[in-house]
């Protein structure tokens, strides 16, 4: 089962990757992160189709997502 990882201190609240989930497992936190931004957060796990559309959008690397055992962590920089 495909596993989508958020770290919220990295997340600036830009909604991309919430808006681009097909099967709309993401959803924006009523919590503040560490920067004063509403982060996103996985709201529906089991869902997931492991697609990794939503850790190519994360313009701040915010996101993982694990796919049959292999961690995908897009543009390290």
């Amino acid at each position: 089962m495909p596993k989508v990882t958020i770290d919220p201190n990295r997340c600036k609240g830009c909604e991309l990757c919430v808006k681009a989930c097909p099967e709309q497992i993401l959803a924006m936190g009523k919590e503040l992160n560490v920067k004063g931004y509403f982060y996103a957060r996985v709201a529906e796990q089991p869902r997931c189709i492991g697609c990794r559309i939503c850790g190519i959008v994360c313009p701040d690397t915010a996101i993982e997502v694990a796919v049959m055992g292999t961690t995908y962590n897009y543009f390290p920089y």
